[in-house]
């Protein structure tokens, strides 16, 4: 061990807080020291359920009014910050070449955020799914948003929030992704069934949600395996029983289910080896922290070019 292992380990038992929470939080850092472009956003503000909630919002210099633009919302990981979320997930990039709008909302906390996927309050009135609908509102009211193109993504935390939406808002997110995704083992609350097209990344490696479920000391809950939870996203958008595996590079298989209903597809990267890391993106954190990272594919280009094959029916 380094000195510098030895010194951040040490920091880690002084201050007492769940390793996962402070390796998240160290990725912003990270992101931020070694990748400055993240303040090329606009911050935001609403009044959402009493609390004033934060965002950060990016428009391509493209942007047209006349021309109606598809919406991205980019959720980060629990204990981090909307920046890091744009720092790792590179969407700014996407949005320049592909002319769309991007937005990085704020989770709760007083310090680092973190989305509420629980809780005592029907999942429609989950403070977060009320936030995230509002916020939507307040940027159709803003900008020329294509209503039909709304998609929602995000890491870990993020991407088990993504999930959330797809339940609670699927008359409004056309598509969703996740990378590293912390889900919910219960699907009971789920009670909308609307074929609602997914793409997912994920790890073999990951320690901190693991790809075979079950219990992680990192984050200090028990994960279902993520194979079976596409398997049952799969027979909640009525696909056929038989999807194709393919490689898509030496350490990349595709696993796609077809005969989907409304054509929405049901697609899993599975990165053999990989951490708890965004495939082709900034590092979200050291790989000796939270495992290796893969540029072998680019989870990012590869979610929006999933997207805009997909898009909700016009009212």
């Amino acid at each position: 061990m380094n000195r510098r292992e030895i010194v951040i380990r040490a920091v880690l038992v002084v201050i007492g807080l769940p390793i996962v929470l402070v390796l998240l939080a160290f990725g912003f850092f990270y992101s931020v020291f070694y990748f400055p472009n993240w303040t090329s956003a606009t911050t935001g503000t609403i009044v959402s359920s009493g609390e004033k909630r934060e965002f950060l919002l990016y428009v391509p210099k493209s942007y047209n009014r006349a021309n109606p633009t598809p919406l991205v919302i980019s959720l980060h990981t629990s204990m981090s910050w909307p920046s890091s979320s744009m720092a790792i997930s590179q969407w700014n990039l996407v949005a320049d070449e592909n002319g769309l709008i991007v937005v990085y909302p704020a989770g709760t906390g007083r310090g680092p955020k973190s989305w509420e996927m629980t809780g005592s309050e029907a999942p429609s009135r989950m403070p977060d799914v009320i936030f995230i609908s509002e916020l939507i509102d307040k940027l159709e009211e803003s900008y020329s948003i294509d209503k039909t193109r709304i998609y929602a993504n995000g890491m870990s935390n993020g991407g088990g929030m993504a999930f959330v939406l797809s339940c609670t808002l699927s008359d409004r997110i056309a598509a969703v992704g996740m990378v590293s995704a912390g889900l919910d083992p219960e699907w009971s609350w789920c009670t909308d069934h609307r074929p609602v097209p997914v793409i997912a990344f994920h790890g073999t490696a990951d320690p901190v949600c693991p790809y075979n479920g079950g219990w992680s000391k990192l984050a200090g809950g028990t994960f279902p395996s993520v194979p079976g939870f596409m398997a049952n996203w799969s027979r909640r958008n009525r696909c056929g029983p038989n999807p194709i595996e393919s490689a898509v590079a030496a350490d990349v298989t595709r696993l796609q289910y077809t005969d989907c209903a409304d054509d929405a597809g049901v697609v899993l990267y599975t990165v053999k080896g990989e951490g708890h890391q965004w495939p082709g993106g900034k590092r979200v954190a050291a790989e000796w922290m939270i495992g290796r990272y893969s540029h072998s594919i680019d989870a990012t280009r590869q979610m929006w070019a999933f997207f805009r094959e997909h898009q909700l029916p016009r009212k």
